[in-house]
């Protein structure tokens, strides 16, 4: 998977607390509280904070937002909106939240169903949705999958997005995915967290995103906060997504649509809304005086359910998540709550809330993660609490993330073929039409130049084959869980192939015929 694949969507932040030095229970005294002015040091030095980590990146725009005791102190924009314009950032751009949108889910979440609503099973409430034990299609709850205590693996049904699936055709296609213990075990599950929002959804009549829209974004007056693609691509005042080029440079190349997976990662926002819900999330669900949220079902949100991060030496800080939310506690034993959001196409963000001193900020960028709005939230806390910046965490932020793209890349040097491979076969022994339960329809395509093409996906994406050896071929994967070039190895009989990157829980191979006998 891309960079995107595991810590952007998971919570960088919750992993680095996690694997600080310091005892694993709070201590029983009260820490002591940041008063105002520790607080305001750390704002007065934002912008030089913000300036500097852009100049080191190349970071295009950026928007910051900081409440403590329910006023916004720090509401501001950085840089543009779209490298090589003049349109600045401001208060009011719209940025794509990705993950960001977890925590926001898990507000509406409580705001329709309170706390009870958390304890439901999803299953009645889905279409088509089940997992592959029954017993736990049954009795996985809203509070599982936001939790990420499910079964499903990793990320299970980001590829089927990549290539084209809608969110109904991915739910109810997440029963061939294999399980691990129920409730047991953690993996990050954007489709997971997706099928309780919806189940949500369906259980009050209406589309998920005009949920989101009545309960929390209307009520609260976030004017510019939307659950809908369109509405983000459409914004006059958005901020649009770079990707880094060949020679360092950000280039606005692409522009990810999040609809399947909205609940999880399709929130568009601004700092001045993200202030509004800041204030609420800190104010136990209230905005001026009115109740928005119920507070118990929002504070539910915040206890942590799942051990996502176990403690790697004895000194080591257990890293907890929520619903919505990664939970940890600092050096001084207080709450953490944060969440990190990034699209490999050009999305990155992060909240970070200390509920015990009112105070959080959230930081809004226009970049593939390069470890900004991570970096920037840190040496915002480092500076109230310490008075200076502990570590350069952008380095350090950045290696985490080039680390896990680069794990995710085939061990096989695919653009170098061996001098002595053997030669495929004509190219129409290859070519027909394919079929997988999970990824669906495939079809290899002969050229009248002897090319081959897999076409994969509901609107055929297209994948120019190359020989490497044999009967192994491959292509440039694309999209946001892009991973270079992968294989395809086709079996000797001719009867199946299987795709390298799609196999990960060993889903990836795809069987001669269209395999509609008999299906529904």
């Amino acid at each position: 998977m891309s960079i995107l694949g595991r810590f952007a969507v998971a919570g960088l932040t919750a992993l680095l607390g996690a694997t600080a030095p310091g005892p694993s229970p709070p201590p029983p005294q009260p820490p002591p509280q940041l008063d105002d002015a520790e607080v305001q040091r750390a704002v007065d030095q934002l912008d030089g904070v913000v300036r500097a980590a852009m100049k080191r990146t190349g970071t295009p725009g950026v928007a910051v937002a900081v409440v403590h005791d329910g006023k916004v102190i720090h509401l501001k924009g950085y840089g543009v909106r779209k490298a090589g314009d003049k349109a600045a950032v401001d208060a009011d751009t719209v940025f794509q939240l990705a993950s960001v949108s977890k925590p926001i889910a898990s507000t509406v979440v409580s705001g329709a169903v309170g706390t009870d609503g958390w304890d439901k099973p999803v299953a009645p409430h889905v279409p088509d949705f089940r997992l592959k034990d029954p017993w736990v299609t049954s009795h996985v709850t809203a509070a599982d999958l936001f939790a990420h205590r499910s079964g499903l693996p990793d990320h299970a049904g980001d590829l089927l997005e990549d290539l084209g699936y809608d969110r109904a055709y991915i739910l109810s296609h997440l029963r061939y995915e294999p399980l691990t213990p129920f409730r047991a075990s953690y993996a990050y599950t954007n489709f997971g967290l997706t099928a309780a929002a919806q189940a949500v959804a369906d259980e009050k009549g209406v589309p998920w995103e005009k949920l989101a829209a009545d309960t929390l974004y209307k009520p609260a007056g976030m004017d510019s906060t939307s659950s809908r693609f369109e509405d983000y691509a459409k914004a006059a005042n958005r901020a649009w997504g770079h990707v880094r080029t060949a020679d360092g440079t950000w280039k606005a190349q692409y522009v990810r649509d999040p609809d399947a997976q909205s609940p999880a990662g399709g929130v568009s926002s601004s700092a001045r809304d993200m202030a509004v819900w800041l204030r609420l999330q800190l104010a136990n669900g209230k905005l001026d005086g009115k109740q928005i949220i119920d507070a118990d079902a929002l504070q539910r949100t915040h206890w942590p359910q799942s051990v996502a991060n176990p403690p790697h030496a004895p000194a080591g800080r257990t890293g907890f998540y929520g619903l919505g939310w990664n939970v940890s506690y600092d050096d001084e034993g207080r709450l953490r709550l944060s969440h990190t959001g990034a699209f490999a196409l050009g999305a990155h963000t992060n909240v970070t809330m200390l509920p015990g001193e009112k105070l959080g900020i959230v930081v809004l960028t226009n970049t593939s993660p390069v470890g900004v709005a991570d970096a920037v939230a840190l040496d915002f806390f480092d500076i109230a609490q310490h008075g200076k910046v502990s570590r350069d965490w952008i380095p350090l932020v950045d290696a985490l993330y080039q680390q896990e793209a680069d794990a995710d890349r085939s061990k096989t040097d695919y653009a170098h073929p061996p001098s002595d491979a053997p030669a495929a076969k004509d190219p129409g022994t290859y070519a027909g039409t394919y079929h997988s339960d999970y990824y669906g329809r495939a079809e290899v395509v002969a050229g009248a130049d002897g090319t081959l093409t897999l076409r994969l996906g509901p609107k055929p994406q297209s994948y120019r084959l190359t020989h490497y050896s044999g009967d192994t071929f491959s292509f440039q994967t694309a999209g946001e869980n892009a991973v270079g070039r992968t294989g395809v190895t086709f079996a000797p009989d001719g009867k199946s192939f299987k795709v390298e990157y799609l196999d990960k829980e060993g889903l990836g191979t795809f069987t001669r015929g269209d395999g509609t006998s008999g299906r529904r």
